[in-house]
């Protein structure tokens, strides 16, 4: 990967954290790794309630929250601005989406060499 590999870890360091509090006891998060070309795709899967479609641009905004439904603990609301905006600055992109199965699915998509 092309960037500061500090930040990346970062940014890989909230979906993960992210997954496993919002995942039920003894559900499991997956991370999945894959190469195209010139890009990566990371992504994060967890077994929670997922995010609402109307929800998925906002939940990247700096101090956004889900409805308690989806979090069951603190937070800031910070983390997936912030996780975004490495993604940004590295070239790159930061989705979510349905989890196959239930859940969301946050998806890197980075340039690399």
């Amino acid at each position: 990967m092309l960037g500061d590999p500090d930040r990346i870890v970062q940014l890989l360091l909230v979906l993960v954290d992210n997954a496993f509090r919002v995942s039920p006891p003894g559900g499991h998060v997956a991370v999945t790794v894959a190469r195209a070309g010139r890009r990566a795709q990371i992504a994060v899967s967890d077994e929670g309630p997922g995010v609402p479609a109307d929800q998925r641009e906002r939940i990247f905004e700096p101090f956004a929250r889900l409805p308690k439904s989806r979090r069951e603990s603190r937070g800031s609301g910070l983390g997936l601005a912030i996780a975004r905006r490495i993604a940004e600055l590295h070239g790159g992109t930061l989705t979510v989406d349905d989890a196959p199965g239930g859940g969301a699915r946050f998806v890197l998509d980075l340039p690399v060499r």
